[in-house]
């Protein structure tokens, strides 16, 4: 849900419901006058149909040129990943610790056949891009949606395609972004994401990056595969789709994902769960609840491949407590991570998110830098 204090334009992430932490609750007068209805909420501005409709004419006979040239590379791809999936399926622990070196966990193991299966499946045509927005230094906006098999119905996701795009025959490195409970992947262009990124590419902080906010379900779905929605594997379909439709470096150490509150919760836990995917994580105004022990799971697969992770909290917080990010960076440090932490003054907010939305992305951007 989101709300908004009477005295200031911010806006509010979630109810306290299940995530509210001791001695905080939502109970009492302040707090439930705190959390009243929202007056307003903020949308962004969509070009109109005409002028939509025009430059996305021009964006797919792009998309077309870009997608003759991957066709022949992507194919030759999902061939070799496809011999690898099999082995591991078949063989899983040993054949994987043939190939890295160590023994993979039994989730490892399932999540490589499961690759495999949907490798092996009869492929489905790609989904297109639309254009939404361009900005004036040229990087633009573009949204998708496809037929989910994870979600068994419609999924989405917004892009953010960096200045120059068009025109490069460059293969770019991408973050993955999650929304907190209630919000939408539009939430990310609330904050100032687009705005952020051309101004970090444009001084060379970060390398020219593509960013996708995933549009996920309703409720406190935590990102977790849940009922008959499997949001865990949308966000990793998603992913292989992404590698498939756009010219991205189609390895782990391109790729990033972070999330903000219940967001920031589902970004650990994928990262956790699938470090293969995954080079760096970042969680924003997030919480850990139950992640102890897939980390402890995953020790030696993090110790062996590296992840670098970046969590804060607000100090003022009443939804996910700010004293849990120190503790667990410190775990994640002790099992080979490179892990930073922080507690910024504010609340759980997108004011908060905002204010540093620039150094979050410059340090995921500066550790897929250094990938490339």
């Amino acid at each position: 849900m989101q709300h908004v204090r009477s005295t200031r334009a911010q806006v509010w992430l979630d109810g306290n419901g299940d995530w509210a932490w001791p001695g905080c609750g939502g109970g009492g007068g302040e707090a439930a006058a705190e959390l009243s209805p929202p007056p307003w909420v903020p949308t962004f501005p969509r070009r109109t149909a005409t002028s939509a409709g025009q430059e996305s004419l021009g964006r797919a006979a792009r998309s077309q040129r870009t997608l003759l040239r991957w066709r022949y590379g992507t194919t030759l791809l999902l061939a070799a990943l496809a011999a690898i999936c099999v082995g591991l399926a078949v063989d899983g622990r040993t054949n994987f610790e043939r190939l890295v070196g160590m023994r993979p966990t039994a989730g490892q193991v399932a999540a490589a056949s499961a690759l495999a299966r949907s490798i092996s499946a009869p492929a489905q045509p790609l989904p297109t891009v639309k254009l939404v927005s361009r900005d004036a230094v040229g990087s633009s906006i573009d949204s998708s949606s496809y037929p989910s098999a994870a979600l068994h119905g419609e999924g989405s996701f917004l892009v953010y395609l960096p200045p120059g795009y068009a025109s490069s025959a460059a293969r770019y490195p991408v973050i993955y972004l999650l929304h907190g409970d209630e919000q939408t992947d539009e939430s990310f262009l609330q904050i100032g994401l687009q705005g952020t990124l051309d101004r970090l590419i444009a001084r060379h902080a970060i390398p020219p990056t593509i960013a996708v906010m995933i549009q996920g379900g309703p409720g406190a779905n935590n990102w977790l595969n849940h009922g008959t929605a499997d949001y865990e594997d949308y966000v990793l379909e998603v992913q292989r789709l992404i590698d498939r439709m756009l010219p991205t470096s189609p390895t782990r150490g391109a790729r990033a994902i972070a999330g903000y509150s219940m967001g920031g919760y589902g970004a650990m836990h994928l990262a956790l769960k699938h470090p293969q995917a995954f080079s760096a994580v970042e969680s924003w105004l997030g919480f850990f609840n139950g992640l102890d022990g897939q980390l402890r799971a995953d020790r030696s697969t993090i110790s062996h491949l590296g992840l670098r992770a970046y969590l804060y909290g607000a100090a003022s917080d009443h939804i996910a407590d700010p004293s849990e990010n120190a503790p667990f960076a410190a775990a994640l440090s002790a099992d080979g991570a490179d892990a930073h932490s922080a507690v910024y003054p504010g609340e759980h907010d997108f004011e908060t998110l905002e204010v540093h939305l620039e150094h979050m992305l410059e340090f995921a951007g500066r550790r897929l830098s250094a990938a490339r």
